[in-house]
C-alpha cells in the first residue's frame, strides 16, 4: 500500500484547477466525479511515501484529469476525517495546460464550470470554500 501516513494521519494533496474558457475567456474550474463516492471534488489524492506535496498535487491533477498544470499560489490545507482517520489535504491554485480527459476507474467525468456553478456542483462545503479562495487569489493577481 502506498498511502503516506504520519502516525494515523493520511497526507494528500490536490489543486483547484482552472483555465480561461476557450470561447469567452471566462474563468472555469475543473471538477472531477468519482464514481466510488458519487461525488464532485477538486482533483486530489494520497501522497506516495516521501513525495513532495506540490509534486503529488500535480501528479494527481494529471492522473485524474489528463491535464498538465502550472502551479500558482498555495491555498488552504484542509483537515477532516475520512473512514475514521484524520486526513490532511494541501491545495494549490493551478492553471491547466495541455491535456485530454480519458475516463478511468477512479474518475469517470470532469466538468469545466464557471465559479458559481462549480461551487454549487461540489459535494463538500470545504471544497466550495476553496473556490472562493481561488477567486480571491485570482482577482488579487490580476490587479497587480
Amino acid at each position: 500500500m502506498h498511502d503516506t501516513t504520519n502516525g494515523n494521519l493520511v497526507l494528500a494533496a490536490g489543486c483547484v484547477l482552472w483555465r480561461r474558457s476557450p470561447v469567452a475567456g471566462e474563468l472555469e474550474i475543473c471538477l472531477v466525479h468519482r464514481p466510488k463516492y458519487d461525488d464532485w471534488s477538486h482533483p486530489k489524492g494520497k501522497l506516495k511515501r516521501g513525495e513532495d506535496p506540490l509534486a503529488g498535487a500535480m501528479r494527481e491533477v494529471e492522473e485524474e484529469t489528463g491535464f498538465g498544470c502550472v502551479p500558482g499560489p498555495r491555498l488552504s490545507t484542509v483537515r477532516y476525517l475520512a473512514n475514521g482517520r484524520p486526513k490532511q489535504v494541501s491545495y494549490w491554485a493551478a492553471e491547466a495546460t495541455e491535456g485530454h480527459f480519458t475516463p478511468n476507474r477512479e474518475v469517470d467525468r470532469v466538468r469545466w464550470l464557471p465559479p458559481a456553478a462549480a461551487r454549487d456542483r461540489l459535494t463538500q462545503p470545504r471544497d466550495q470554500a476553496l473556490v472562493d479562495e481561488l477567486l480571491a487569489v485570482a482577482l488579487r493577481s490580476e490587479r497587480h
